[in-house]
């Protein structure tokens, strides 16, 4: 089936109309706030069998994906699309859903977002390497050029590693 972007806004109607909310962040990422309605399943989980067993008695078979900004809901969308199930994806997900003003809901000791913690820890590789390349060894600005190569790779590929990773970290668990 084919794949469809939505405004937030649109998400409640689809809600409403019986579409399952499904969101892929990590399960510390959806305590520390989520889209009124929605379940969590982890990315690394997502399934088509996974996805259908959470539409026990709905008929629509629409499943509409949320993440924090919108690129692991897409490669849910990828990995569900020849399952037969319609797939809609919030454009800018969680992010942009608690921006334009729908009903959210939070869990007490949330830990921040994966893509901040992606921030985290690149600047402070970053960091190191010019402080090392400086006063230890110059071959230490490598690590600070590693990490940016890497940073453009996830932003042209929509694809980070650095993030993967830490969403299996203990605290996202």
């Amino acid at each position: 089936m084919e794949t469809s972007e939505i405004q937030p806004q649109a998400l409640l109607a689809a809600h409403q109309q019986g579409a399952l909310l499904l969101d892929v962040r990590s399960p510390a990422e959806f305590r520390s706030g989520r889209v009124q309605g929605a379940v969590n399943l982890p990315l690394e989980n997502v399934t088509a069998e996974s996805v259908r067993s959470l539409l026990v008695g709905n008929d629509q078979k629409t499943v509409v994906l949320l993440c924090a900004s919108g690129g692991r809901a897409r490669t849910a969308a990828q990995r569900l699309a020849s399952s037969g199930l319609k797939t809609l994806v919030v454009q800018g997900g969680t992010n942009s859903c608690a921006q334009a003003g729908l009903p959210m809901d939070k869990d007490a000791g949330g830990v921040i977002s994966v893509e901040r913690q992606v921030r985290i820890a690149a600047g402070s590789l970053v960091a190191t390497g010019v402080i090392l390349g400086t006063w230890v060894h110059p071959g230490f600005y490598g690590l600070s050029g590693f990490i940016g190569a890497g940073l453009v790779f996830a932003g042209v590929t929509d694809w980070c590693g650095m993030g993967l990773l830490l969403a299996r970290a203990p605290w996202n668990k």
